[in-house]
């Protein structure tokens, strides 16, 4: 065959190709929102038809994002994205762009880069005062404690944190953990610690990142220990841990919570038992410590955990 020949059956071959293209673009077209949408990019027309294929999976994972109502129930390909198609340098380009409520999302949550949360589920960073149960009358001294708590730190004051006692599952963390949320989103930094298996965490840590994560706690702005009493004292946890966390931060005046379902007495008859023997002396100058830093207030109600 002469070259001729071939060059004739390379063009015929195109034309056929773009008839094809043709065909399957105006086909498209025949959607009225889909030939908006594509309209809409200010993309020549025959740039557009070779690429119809991709911009009908742009133009389906769009119309997905105009009809979400949950970011967890997205059904694009990329969760909280959609593949948005843009012209540069006269090709079509296609790239997953994060949809409008994933921003949106984004940035409602973007207060929770100032809550560390060590050895607690990461959904307390979720606590809300607004889930707050106000039917519980057992609940209002606590809620005015944290308007007035958060009045008077905005205002430059450091008042004392909080030792909250009460029954189990009666809400106690996630009282405390919508107040630090509260003030995340005022761009103040908190850490919420459980101190049970903190203290199990800190000692398995030893030759890593040990002092890294005892510094972090003792320092942080707002410090939640949770749960303290439960842990199995230890001359270790209590002269080498706690007391020093709690010295610190009562000499550099850094509010600090504490849930248990200990009054301050049982707590201080726990804290004195060890199994070196009883030492009531040092668990004495545990609790003065806390009586520094804090205010007590017992939470009563029923077990909302089941």
């Amino acid at each position: 065959m002469n070259g001729g020949g071939i060059l004739k059956k390379v063009n015929d071959f195109y034309k056929v190709d773009e008839v094809s293209l043709k065909h399957s673009f105006y086909d498209a077209c025949s959607d009225k929102e889909f030939k908006d949408y594509i309209y809409s990019l200010n993309i020549k027309e025959d740039m557009l038809m070779k690429y119809t294929s991709s911009l009908e999976d742009s133009f389906r994972e769009y119309k997905n994002c105009l009809k979400c109502k949950n970011l967890e129930k997205c059904p694009n390909n990329v969760k909280g994205y959609f593949y948005q198609p843009k012209e540069d340098k006269g090709i079509i380009t296609f790239s997953y762009q994060r949809c409008l409520k994933k921003e949106k999302l984004d940035e409602d949550n973007a207060y929770k880069e100032n809550l560390e949360v060590f050895e607690m589920p990461q959904n307390i960073k979720d606590a809300n005062f607004k889930d707050i149960y106000t039917d519980d009358k057992m609940r209002v001294p606590i809620i005015k404690y944290f308007k007035e708590f958060m009045d008077k730190y905005l205002k430059g004051e450091r008042p004392k944190g909080l030792y909250l006692t009460g029954s189990f599952g009666s809400g106690k963390t996630y009282l405390i953990a919508s107040l630090f949320n509260e003030m995340a989103k005022r761009k103040v930094k908190s850490a919420l610690v459980y101190f049970p298996e903190f203290l199990r965490s800190l000692k398995a840590s030893f030759n890593s990142n040990y002092s890294l994560q005892f510094d972090y706690i003792k320092k942080s702005p707002l410090l939640l220990l949770d749960d303290i009493g439960a842990e199995n004292c230890s001359n270790w946890s209590r002269d080498e841990i706690l007391g020093p966390i709690l010295q610190y931060r009562m000499e550099n005046n850094l509010p600090t919570f504490f849930t248990s379902n200990l009054t301050l007495e049982e707590l201080e008859k726990a804290l004195a038992i060890t199994s070196s023997g009883v030492d009531k002396v040092k668990a004495r100058r545990i609790i003065e410590r806390i009586k520094q830093l804090t205010e007590a207030l017992e939470l009563v109600s029923r077990n909302r955990r089941n």
